[in-house]
């Protein structure tokens, strides 16, 4: 079954080659007990080791069941070692940090047997070399003859056809060496069993064969066997350790070392306890910035007016000259720069159509309408030294009370009515700051000094004057009245108060922050109403120039501009829709784009949203902010993962001797790297949440630091997807940092591991 073609076995140190091997022929019998002797460097382990599989011949053929491993790879031996070979070594080299069941199993672990087939055949292999009551014991917990015999039932776990026993008694007392070769002895009645050994009166007392070795060269054989060609018909499962399997044993390697790893993660975690305090300093403080949006950004205005600023990327690089040109060239030339007016500023066409279309939008999404036009209200006072104009000059375009389509509305929600009643009627509302305070010009041209009592202004008639009284006739041209008596006693002219005193509300100032005097809707549709057909308006018509000042309009004058401000055009000039909430919001600007669908440039209507202007500023400051303090706390992560691959390095180093007794016991290359994977993995997955525990409970005296600074409480907020994505950065990190150790645990010699103490 076993055959030993003329094996040569050589060793390079620099150009010095030593012969271990130099040509030896074997045949083994498949059930026989042989013993190899030989003095120490005759070459005995090594021949042991290479039909072991552990070791690679230089020249020669070994030949298993019939079939040449000439063309072997390391898989094949790798299936070789786990199910055709089982290893007995004088040092035991017993997994120190399993007990003695997982010890006995892991042969079969490798070979990919259930759990239950193996733990049952483990238990039956301890029975009978009578270990079965120290099953779960640690092998530090056993004498050495109990330790050999769990080496032995670990050898014969797979049922292998060979048992290869490498001084098997050399660390044990005479009588224990007795009982260790009575069992083996035992086991080479239906196996394989060849054993290495200085010891001749062992090998004469036990061994049915011996074969004396030296200088690398076989000197004798006392019953050589003699073999019948046959073909090959070798036929051994592939080996694989689980990723699962590499968890439990690595965690076994980990417990051992409490303290270490404990310190490791700790150190590890580090990073992870930096960025996940920032991402809850900036998680908090987007609640707060979102509560306080929806609080006071709800409702700011979606801006339509007759001119929009877009600031697209590229136009900004244009705006400042990315345009391909160095910054500072040392050329002695100038370059153009296109105007960019025309990229920047989109003119709303607004018309009737588009007016029509906002009053047939949902309602139940507005808050507050205001349809803003050019047309002047002409307001004259009486005081107490004369008459006045009342804030003169003085437009709807800045002036008009947004009207609310429901029965709670913009006004109500943002201010708070100091004095009178708030309604629709035509009238006017005077808004004051948040300290009560109104422009002094208002004040004087009602007839107050620099302060009035609320009553005295409610009381307060105000003459609303039209067109036709307000403007007298020249010829063919206008003047104002400059009589302001005559204005106020007009029987044309129409009486009205400051029906309510209001101030925005404390979560409000962001859109209540303007004060002044207000006109309501019915107002301005009733000035606009008379002053259409006036006098003024119906010349103005039929004339280029400006009948006021008696010059041609311009680009900043049109005609059209003037007719709007005498009360002739109809349709705004502006126009500010304020939603209920984020909600409805997003429902308006849907509605809005809509209208856009297949128009051309010219014709789109383009808006302002306030609300997303605001938040997004505030929003890209926040993440700027955090992107910086993360990157700064990114860097502990990355020495953490240098860290990591140190002191799996360390761990390799520690853990050779349980590399070579894995790749013996079959392990694949691949699964060594799994196996120090695996520790980097439980490393890392404890650091991340090590890291996010401890974060978690610094956020509360920091919550209390903030609190005291601030007034803010409990803006400290860990987001649960935060703590996993930070968890995930973590184990990758970890795993990455003991990627490199781990393929070095994969390449080491076998036999140069098993060597290690």
């Amino acid at each position: 079954m076993l055959k030993l073609n003329s094996i040569k076995k050589d060793y390079k140190t620099g150009d010095f080659v030593q012969h271990a091997l130099k040509g030896t022929d074997l045949s083994f019998r498949e059930n026989e007990f042989v013993a190899i002797l030989g003095p120490s460097g005759s070459g005995k382990t090594t021949l042991l080791n290479i039909i072991g599989g552990l070791d690679r011949y230089t020249s020669g053929d070994l030949i298993i069941d019939g079939k040449s491993t000439k063309k072997f790879k390391d898989k094949d031996w790798d299936a070789y070692r786990n199910h055709a070979v089982g290893f007995v070594f004088q040092s035991y080299n017993l997994i120190g940090h399993i007990s003695v069941l997982e010890n006995t199993m892991m042969g079969m672990t490798l070979s990919g047997e259930s759990l239950t087939s193996r733990r049952n055949k483990a238990l039956s292999l301890l029975e009978k070399v009578g270990l079965k009551e120290h099953a779960y014991k640690k092998p530090n917990q056993l004498s050495g003859g109990q330790m050999q015999r769990v080496a032995i039932a670990r050898a014969l776990a797979n049922d292998p056809k060979i048992i290869l026993a490498d001084e098997p008694t050399g660390a044990l007392d005479s009588k224990t060496s007795q009982q260790i070769m009575e069992l083996i002895k035992e086991i080479s009645k239906d196996k394989l069993v060849i054993m290495v050994t200085h010891n001749r009166e062992l090998a004469l007392n036990y061994a049915s064969r011996i074969v004396e070795v030296k200088d690398g060269c076989v000197l004798s054989d006392s019953n050589p066997a003699i073999l019948n060609s046959s073909s090959g018909n070798l036929n051994i499962k592939k080996t694989s350790m689980s990723f699962w399997n590499a968890l439990k044993l690595s965690f076994g390697n980990i417990r051992t070392k409490k303290g270490r790893t404990i310190l490791t993660a700790f150190a590890s975690s580090i990073g992870i306890i930096g960025i996940a305090l920032i991402l809850s300093l900036s998680n908090g403080f987007n609640i707060e910035v979102e509560n306080f949006e929806a609080n006071s950004l709800a409702q700011s205005p979606i801006m339509i007016t007759n001119q929009t600023v877009q600031m697209d990327a590229d136009t900004l690089n244009e705006l400042k000259g990315n345009n391909g040109l160095k910054k500072y060239p040392s050329s002695k030339k100038i370059y153009a720069q296109d105007d960019l007016k025309e990229k920047v500023i989109h003119t709303n066409i607004i018309t009737s159509d588009f007016v029509n279309y906002i009053d047939n939008m949902d309602m139940d999404n507005v808050s507050g309408l205001s349809y803003v036009r050019g047309t002047s209200v002409n307001l004259v006072s009486k005081n107490a030294d004369g008459y006045s104009l009342v804030d003169n000059g003085s437009n709807l375009t800045s002036n008009m009370l947004p009207e609310s389509p429901n029965d709670k509305g913009i006004l109500e929600k943002n201010y708070d009515v100091l004095a009178g009643d708030l309604s629709s009627e035509a009238g006017l509302v005077l808004v004051v700051n948040s300290r009560n305070q109104i422009n002094l010009s208002i004040l004087e041209s009602l007839g107050f000094d620099k302060e009035a009592d609320f009553e005295d202004i409610l009381n307060k008639e105000i003459k609303v004057v039209f067109n036709d009284d307000y403007y007298m006739k020249v010829g063919n041209n206008f003047a104002i009245n400059p009589d302001l008596e005559e204005l106020y006693n007009s029987d044309s002219s129409k009486t009205v108060k400051i029906m309510a005193i209001v101030r925005g509300k404390e979560d409000k100032e962001l859109i209540t922050s303007g004060n002044g005097l207000f006109y309501t809707k019915a107002l301005a549709d009733e000035v606009i109403d008379k002053n259409k057909n006036s006098e003024i308006v119906l010349m103005q018509e039929s004339l280029d120039y400006n009948v006021l000042t008696h010059q041609d309009f311009s680009e900043t004058m049109t005609k059209e501009m003037f007719l709007g401000y005498l009360g002739a055009d109809t349709v705004p000039s502006a126009i500010y829709i304020y939603p209920k909430d984020f909600e409805t919001k997003d429902n308006i600007i849907s509605y809005l784009d809509k209208y856009n669908d297949g128009k051309t440039e010219e014709d789109i209507i383009q808006y302002t949203d306030m609300a997303e202007m605001i938040s997004s500023l505030s929003g890209d400051i926040m993440d700027a902010i955090t992107i910086v303090l993360v990157a700064f706390s990114s860097i502990s992560l990355v020495v953490s993962s240098i860290m990591i691959g140190i002191i799996t390095y360390i761990s390799v180093l520690e853990r050779t001797k349980e590399i070579g007794i894995l790749r013996a016991l079959g392990a694949r290359k691949k699964d060594i790297t799994r196996v120090f994977n695996a520790e980097t993995f439980i490393i890392g997955i404890f650091s991340g949440v090590l890291g996010v525990i401890l974060a978690y409970l610094l956020t509360i005296p920091t919550n209390v630091i903030i609190e005291s600074l601030s007034g803010l409480a409990n803006v400290a907020k860990l987001n649960p997807l935060h703590a996993v994505i930070l968890i995930i950065i973590s184990l990758t990190l970890t795993v990455i940092g003991g990627a490199i150790p781990a393929k070095i645990a994969s390449k080491k010699d076998p036999v140069e591991a098993l060597r290690t103490e």
